[in-house]
């Protein structure tokens, strides 16, 4: 890893990659699915596993200086489009005034669940 990126979270030994790193001002997170702060899987409604997804980039975030307000895109890989509509009503609590890029498609995870998003963030360093 060069000097100009930094890797950040506590990265899972088993897992050959970290929850966010920064490379210049913005910050790419990892694939996040739906985890309570231990690191424990939460199952449920889609409802709960989007809360559960989205806290997950906020902690990734956090870690990297930053917060939800500075994502300019996410990308979501949804189990059931079935699913979007209630996915979609969760998602706006989290970003209700918009103003981010996203893309929503269809895909099953390597492990149980109903729903994996990953992040960018643009946060000036230093």
């Amino acid at each position: 890893m060069s000097d100009a990126i930094q890797a950040f979270g506590n990265k899972n030994p088993n897992l050959p990659f970290h929850p966010a790193v920064r490379a210049g001002d913005f910050i790419f997170v990892s694939g996040q699915v739906a985890k309570d702060e231990n690191g424990n899987m939460c199952g449920g409604p889609i409802e709960d596993q989007v809360r559960w997804t989205l806290e997950s980039i906020r902690r990734a975030l956090q870690a990297a200086g930053a917060d939800l307000t500075d994502v300019v895109k996410i990308t979501v890989y949804l189990e059931d489009t079935r699913d979007f509509g209630r996915y979609n009503r969760v998602f706006a609590e989290f970003f209700p005034a918009g103003g981010i890029a996203r893309t929503t498609v269809e895909a099953r995870a390597v492990i149980d669940t109903k729903i994996e998003m990953d992040a960018i963030a643009y946060k000036p360093a230093g």
